[in-house]
């Protein structure tokens, strides 16, 4: 810890001459070149020498409207739909027919949602355009059947045809055979073993609950009550999927296959998972019980300040089934009861649909929607952001949660992503949050600084060996794990990201931090080195992909004070300009993280072309046809609401297998640029 203290005695050093001077913003003296006089740029006056397309200034006053006209006007916060694919409409079908508390209105609704989303293969995707996919095919069939719509309809024939085409139920991924196998559909056999014993693994084993990141954990461990109690919700004869198994379901091999001749940590893990299979055959009585007592404190403790478990949708299910499983009734108690209006929070309604979300994401679209409007002239004291700011405040974790195990001697701090996650801050929600209320001006600023300086310690108490940061935990990348036969979601780990090790650089950069000051900010530029690829470009992890993730390290490095000039910025920049489309955007389907030859290939976007000018803006490089023709491809592409359409999924869950459509998305990230433009063009005329 020796060299963190360092890193905060120059800190120290920095601020010691601002001490007792009470008016003065503590943070707004450190900030570098890209800190900007709020009230100077809304002057209107100014807007006459600026050499910017006509209609310019009145896109950005739109966008800014817009922008705060959503804003909830009783606590200042902003919260945008974040919409997934039909597998999660499904499983709240396939939970409510488990609990056995059917809506027959909202099944109708749930069940219209789903059709409007059948492609004409008959199958359903996990992205727009995106091709079937078979898990989320088959729990959208299951849905309809639960439903009431029988195998020789239409709807239901096309979809076993195309299901049949992908494989058939043996192709799911083990989530979804874990969901058959509750209603009986799957055999218990063919589901990887997840031994509940694993949560009295001590710490000391190579292996145990801390070393998988937050999701996995949130998933994994109510998970493993279910599979160990196995439930047989029966639902009558007249629902089947025997139809939906290309070898009759009486003739499947549920053995997974090795790779024959060859030592592989897969073939090692389906080994283990054979021995654990026998294990489940006659489990030890005394230690079965004590790791279900375990996950069941588990399961309880981080249910407590929290929208569900882990506030997220798969952890969510599997503990309202787990609980079920153990026994709980909603009218005896109240945590059950609880964990059932979350999920119904989850829903998003109107006329003739429901659909739920994965989550919800306040505390993410708040301090986006803050910074795009102080980038775009929006004064640092205007009440909605002082609002906002105050609400953003109220939001910081101030308890110990899952991170503590690995980073012990820090003290709590750091933000969460939605409404209410206190076990689980993460560090980009962190980073964003910080830098926007770094922005505002608020009219207490010594509790803003002291959050901030809460925030920045736990932030860079998070920063892991290899000098990048990951999102929940410390370290979290033993990546042997991935070859875990019940983690074909391949995301068990937390590992050291581009995109949010640049986020955090360029949180720290805004506070005046630059390359010079330790190896905190050295260890980190040399993680995204080593992470560029070939042609350039920087894999996004959190977001449609290259784009955002070039962006993200770009911005970064600009804050942090690296010289744009060097070969490695010029080569990102090079590529950025590249890759744009042909109406002056840019766009990056979901598809390139299934084929890198796909790296930004995709229609053009709002959010991906703000990313896209936001880099070249990062670079300097902001005097050049790509930056003008994206400019005019944002203004031509506005709509008279100051909105931007996209239908696109921009936003990543887990690569391959989950993504997210961030609604907000295009309503901040174009005002961001072109808030970022105008200043540009200000400052250099």
């Amino acid at each position: 810890m020796k060299y963190l203290l360092d890193f905060f005695e120059k800190i120290s050093t920095k601020l010691q001459k601002y001490n007792g001077n009470r008016n003065h913003h503590l943070f707004d003296t450190l900030i570098s070149d890209l800190a900007l006089d709020c009230k100077e740029k809304s002057d209107n006056n100014r807007t006459a020498s600026l050499k910017i397309k006509p209609g310019f200034d009145d896109a950005i006053r739109k966008s800014q409207r817009y922008l705060l006209s959503v804003q909830n006007h009783v606590d200042g916060h902003w919260c945008g739909e974040l919409e997934a694919d039909c597998s999660l409409t499904s499983e709240y079908l396939m939970l409510m027919h488990f609990l056995n508390r059917i809506d027959a209105q909202k099944e109708k609704k749930a069940l219209n949602y789903i059709l409007q989303h059948q492609l004409e293969d008959g199958g359903w995707n996990i992205y727009h355009n995106g091709p079937s996919e078979i898990s989320v095919s088959v729990k959208a069939y299951f849905a309809l059947k639960l439903g009431g719509y029988p195998e020789n309809h239409p709807i239901m024939k096309k979809a076993k045809e195309c299901i049949l085409k992908l494989g058939g139920v043996m192709e799911c991924n083990c989530f979804t055979k874990i969901y058959l196998a509750i209603f009986g559909h799957f055999d218990w056999r063919g589901v990887p073993t997840i031994p509940v014993e694993m949560i009295v693994f001590p710490r000391f084993f190579y292996f145990n609950l801390n070393e998988i990141s937050y999701w996995s954990r949130s998933i994994v461990i109510p998970l493993s009550i279910i599979t160990a109690k196995k439930p047989n919700c029966h639902i009558g004869d007249h629902i089947s999927l025997d139809e939906l198994y290309v070898v009759p379901r009486d003739k499947v091999n549920y053995r997974m296959e090795r790779k024959q001749g060859k030592i592989t940590w897969e073939n090692f893990f389906l080994n283990v998972a054979d021995i654990f299979k026998r294990y489940e055959k006659s489990p030890i009585r005394f230690l079965r019980t004590t790791a279900i007592e375990h996950a069941e404190r588990w399961l309880l403790d981080h249910l407590k300040m929290s929208d569900g478990l882990g506030a997220i949708w798969p952890a969510m299910v599997n503990a309202v089934v787990a609980m079920k499983c153990l026994g709980y009734e909603e009218s005896k108690r109240p945590e059950f009861t609880k964990a059932i209006k979350d999920i119904e929070d989850l829903m998003v309604h109107n006329k003739t649909e429901v659909h739920i979300q994965p989550c919800v994401s306040p505390v993410w679209d708040t301090p986006w929607s803050i910074l795009s409007l102080l980038e775009s002239g929006v004064p640092n004291d205007h009440p909605a952001l002082i609002k906002a700011g105050k609400w953003l405040l109220g939001k910081e974790a101030r308890t110990i949660g899952d991170w503590q195990h690995k980073n012990p001697h820090v003290e709590p701090s750091g933000w969460y992503f939605q409404y209410a996650n206190e076990f689980y801050p993460d560090n980009d929600d962190s980073a964003v949050v910080m830098m926007a209320l770094h922005g505002i001006s608020m009219p207490d600023n010594t509790i803003k600084e002291e959050s901030i300086l809460r925030g920045l310690k736990w932030l860079l108490g998070m920063q892991n060996d290899d000098g990048g940061w990951g999102s929940f935990d410390r370290n979290n990348n033993r990546t042997v794990f991935d070859h875990i036969p019940f983690a074909d979601w391949a995301a068990l780990l937390d590992p050291s990201t581009s995109d949010l090790t640049a986020r955090c650089l360029d949180f720290i950069g805004k506070l005046g931090i630059n390359i010079d000051d330790h190896n905190v900010v050295r260890n980190a530029i040399q993680f995204l080195k080593s992470e560029q690829e070939s042609d350039g470009s920087w894999f996004g992890r959190w977001g449609v992909n290259y784009l955002y993730g070039t962006w993200s390290v770009l911005t970064g490095l600009c804050s942090i004070g690296e010289d744009t000039s060097q070969d490695y910025i010029q080569r990102a920049v090079k590529w950025v300009k590249s890759v744009q489309n042909k109406d002056g955007g840019w766009g990056e389907s979901c598809r390139s993280y299934d084929d890198v030859k796909l790296k930004a290939v995709g229609p053009s976007t709002a959010s991906q072309t703000a990313w896209a000018l936001l880099s070249l803006f990062a670079a300097g490089d902001w005097k050049n046809n790509a930056v003008n023709d994206g400019i005019k491809y944002l203004l031509d592409t506005q709509n008279e609401d100051g909105t931007w359409d996209e239908k696109e999924f921009t936003g990543t869950g887990f690569p391959t297998v989950f993504y997210l459509k961030y609604h907000m998305y295009p309503k901040y990230f174009p005002l961001l640029a072109l808030g970022k433009y105008r200043n540009f063009v200000h400052n250099n005329t």
